[in-house]
């Protein structure tokens, strides 16, 4: 049986990077994509970031039973929706799974597929780095989108709130002040789990 390393944080915490970095270094490990009907940013690719797309197939994803998470958010934009679907990508009888999500979304994978196969490796760094992450690369968009990045960076205060994490059984976290200290205290605590 295999386990599910499930990165998560706030917003421009630097868990999309954190991520491709193990993706890259396990590359025996399976990856599972999330859904979500929000557009595509500059510099994503459909099936490396998300799956990209519409209401319409959520839809008929939940009428099939296959939506084990969703979220939807009513942004500056509209609502957007993020959710993850069994659609088999997921088989832990062939080995161990990388994702990335919120934390909502991890508290309802556990719920799916059990609190002894989910790994939690919560990114954090302090909020004024954080909101300066978010500003600079918000600027490098075609159109920047300042009132979103404001919504998130607010949202994910309450989302990730100690007592959410405390309830999540997320006693600890790895702080991404510098790359190269948190990518390696991960490395070991997966590699620990991994071999097991």
């Amino acid at each position: 049986m295999g386990y599910i390393f499930y990165v998560m944080g706030k917003s421009a915490a630097g868990k999309d990077t954190i991520y491709k970095e193990l993706v890259r270094r396990f590359p025996e490990y399976g990856t599972v994509r999330m859904y979500t009907t929000r557009p595509i940013r500059d510099g994503e690719q459909e099936g490396v970031e998300y799956y990209f797309t519409d209401e319409a197939r959520l839809k008929k994803l939940e009428s099939q039973g296959k939506v084990i998470e969703c979220r939807t958010y009513d942004t500056v934009f509209g609502p957007w929706s993020y959710f993850t679907a069994d659609d088999g990508q997921i088989d832990l009888k062939q080995g161990n799974y990388l994702m990335i999500g919120t934390l909502d979304s991890y508290e309802k994978m556990v719920n799916y597929y059990g609190n002894e196969v989910m790994i939690p490796l919560y990114i954090y760094v302090d909020d004024g780095t954080r909101l300066q992450r978010a500003l600079d690369r918000e600027k490098t968009q075609n159109t920047p989108k300042y009132a979103e990045m404001c919504r998130r960076f607010l949202a994910d205060e309450k989302d990730f709130s100690k007592e959410r994490l405390a309830a999540c059984g997320i006693d600890r976290g790895y702080e991404n002040n510098d790359f190269n200290t948190c990518i390696q205290l991960i490395l070991k605590d997966i590699e620990a789990k991994g071999d097991k």
